[in-house]
């Protein structure tokens, strides 16, 4: 049997249950008259690290009176008004699903539940209004059982602790790191770069999506988020570093016949070895990373008039390789504060990186998220006016189920896929629960015996749910056995109801899933153009900003739309390589960009004319540009980066030369990669 259904599996099944079967004696103890929610949310909430249940159970709890208090403010004035009220509630829907899109975090799933607990708890019990208080009530202590139930469980025996699996994950991701950075400034080139780069983007966010759950994990020995937080920002500028090194490098081979000079072979030899073996001891791992960094800057030619373009791409070369040991050195001291589980830092430069940690930028699509709530939104209120005109009376259930499935998989760029899987197990739980209600139940008596018949089922289902394959068939499933015909406070031989409730079940999932194809088909496609032209409008606007620039910020929403491109590209059966490769440039513009607009700050206004007219150039052409055609930019672009290199490396202060070269150097070769070297004293060739 595979890791993923051995042991592990089976502890996570056999707390589901336990925490089950505690919320349903619970619910049953206290005479609430729907102990199903209980049962239900006891799974719903259920996940193998400690810390993440009950982060999402907080969630839940606050999703849970939100939507609960909507409902008991919206049904009393619009009761006798079902078309206000249908708009009212498919409006609420919509707008938690839009919030829930743009937040892109675990927190998001609290807004989602919002939206559709309004819509478990109206669509039910639309036709008895006044008491609508009681029924949220009631739903409210149900969920509540439940959540308590399940964080209790599966927060106290064998409690999986996020911190371990989170410092296994970093020392993992540290690794490939070190490798792709290895490979990258390899003197022969190394196949499979891209895909590592692509890792590289994905291991940075699933690790911004781990340390959401650190401040709820039980282990008293968790790192502090904003240590997370600074590992990932100098995680994020391994892209461009090594990306820079890696094109530096091979224009110095194409300049000497493909022959790397003997001093810069040494070095980078040296710094390979480097990343291979970091030394454990950071004082020692800093001695040696100090060296690297200073051999590097012993060989950096002077920025100056004067410089050719050979030159031009050594002091780059350097520079970036300098700055990429020194980001890698970062990496480890803070990997070492992570496990030292204390405040103090391991280093003074550890310090610094501490210090005004924030959130992750990340990418917000807002189309999309307004496209996912028109999606939830139209099936609300289309399914109310079927429900209404047809006057079934279960239509209610198809209508809330509906809800609940788009509001759930709004997030997905085809929905399509698991909703058919949750159709797949609707129809399984239907004949499950007949089998279950009609000829298992009526031979039960008590509570032991209710106990003892589910275990089987529920302990199948528990180790389903541990893999993401079969998760999506295990849910629904466990909503047909948690079913109010089966789970109530007294047995009810009541197949009519029965019946009519599992074909409301299926009619709402058929009827999400219509809605979905019409709304949500293209979604894939579309996603894709939108991330892409949002990198290259974020491209065009900070080139024409004159506040400081949010380096990190930047790299940190490039990062986050590459790990996004990256499936989306494979479910399009597309070539990633190019595409990837795409990204990956803008994201290298967008850093040159900073790098600029630095340089135009600490300049005087009156030196500062080339620098515009360079940036403004740029956002010019990424402004043009068109994800369907992209066009290559203007030459004229080309012959402005050339003059601003001429006018810059003339600079009188050092400082500002060098800046100059390493930002103009960088964007030419981003924007022109087949252009020919700059030739020297360009402006005086065209005065």
């Amino acid at each position: 049997m595979s890791e993923r259904f051995g042991v592990p599996a089976a502890l996570f099944s056999l707390k589901c249950l336990a925490a089950s079967m505690l919320a349903l004696y619970v619910a049953f103890s206290i005479g609430l008259e729907r102990p199903y929610w209980a049962f239900l949310t006891s799974y719903i909430v259920a996940q193998p690290m400690a810390g993440a249940v009950i982060s999402k159970a907080l969630f839940r709890i606050i999703g849970t009176f939100t939507g609960a208090m909507f409902a008991v403010a919206v049904v009393p004035p619009l009761v006798n008004s079902p078309e206000l009220l249908s708009l009212a509630m498919a409006s609420w829907t919509g707008l938690c699903v839009f919030v829930s899109l743009l937040d892109r975090t675990p927190r998001g799933y609290m807004f989602v539940l919002a939206g559709y607990t309004a819509c478990l708890i109206v669509f039910p019990d639309v036709d008895t209004p006044q008491t609508i208080f009681t029924v949220a009530s009631l739903r409210v202590q149900e969920i509540l059982i439940g959540i308590l139930c399940g964080s209790l469980i599966h927060g106290v025996i064998l409690p999986g602790s996020i911190t371990g699996v989170l410092l296994a994950r970093v020392e993992a991701i540290l690794r490939d790191a070190e490798r792709w950075s290895r490979d990258a400034i390899a003197i022969e080139p190394v196949a499979g770069l891209d895909a590592e780069r692509r890792r590289l983007a994905q291991d940075v966010t699933e690790l911004h999506q781990m340390s959401a759950h650190l401040p709820f994990d039980i282990s008293r020995l968790a790192p502090r988020v904003r240590t997370v937080r600074a590992l990932q920002d100098q995680l994020s500028m391994l892209l461009p570093l090594g990306a820079a090194v890696e094109d530096r490098l091979a224009q110095l081979k194409a300049a000497h016949d493909g022959i790397v000079p003997p001093q810069v072979e040494a070095l980078i030899a040296d710094v390979r070895r480097w990343l291979d073996t970091p030394a454990p001891d950071n004082d020692v791992r800093a001695q040696r990373a100090q060296a690297l960094i200073e051999r590097c800057m012993a060989m950096e030619p002077e920025a100056s008039a004067q410089m050719d373009w050979g030159e031009m791409m050594r002091l780059s070369l350097y520079a970036r390789l300098a700055s990429l040991v020194a980001v890698h050195r970062d990496c480890r001291d803070l990997h070492d504060q992570m496990e030292t589980h204390s405040r103090a830092a391991v280093t003074p430069r550890v310090a610094e990186l501490l210090e005004g940690r924030r959130n992750r930028e990340m990418h917000r699509d807002v189309a999309g998220a307004a496209r996912g709530a028109f999606a939830a939104f139209m099936t609300i209120a289309i399914g109310c006016a079927l429900w209404i005109g047809s006057g079934w009376k279960d239509g209610g259930s198809a209508v809330m189920l509906a809800g609940v499935f788009l509001s759930l998989f709004s997030a997905s760029d085809n929905p399509l896929a698991p909703l058919k899987g949750f159709m797949i197990g609707t129809i399984a739980a239907s004949v499950l629960g007949a089998v279950y209600g009609y000829a298992i139940m009526p031979r039960l008596d008590g509570f032991g015996m209710l106990a003892l018949a589910y275990a089987p089922m529920l302990l199948l289902l528990g180790a389903m749910m541990a893999s993401p394959r079969w998760m999506g068939i295990a849910l629904p499933t466990l909503l047909g056995l948690g079913s109010p015909v089966l789970l109530s406070d007294h047995y009810v031989s009541a197949f009519g109801p029965y019946i009519n409730g599992a074909i409301a079940q299926i009619v709402g999932i058929w009827f999400a899933i219509i809605m979905a194809g019409l709304f949500q088909s293209a979604g894939v496609e579309r996603a894709i153009r939108r991330t892409i032209r949002a990198g290259w409008t974020d491209i065009a606007n900070r080139a024409t900003k004159m506040s400081p620039p949010d380096v990190r910020g930047w790299i940190n929403r490039m990062l986050d739309r590459i790990a996004l491109l990256a499936p989306r590209l494979a479910a399009t059966r597309r070539d990633s390589g190019k595409p990837l490769y795409d990204a990956l440039r803008d994201l290298r513009t967008g850093v040159a960009i900073g790098e600029l607009r630095q340089l135009r700050l600490d300049l005087p206004v009156q030196q500062t004319g080339p620098l515009a007219t360079v940036l403004q150039g740029v956002s010019r052409h990424y402004r043009q540009m068109d994800p369907d055609a992209p066009q290559p930019a203007d030459p004229a672009l080309l012959n402005d980066i050339d003059a601003a290199i001429d006018d810059l490396a003339a600079n009188p202060r050092p400082s500002i030369r060098r800046e100059a070269v390493l930002g103009l150097v960088s964007l030419r070769r981003n924007l022109f990669p087949d252009a020919t070297g700059y030739r020297l004293g360009y402006r005086r060739a065209i005065a």
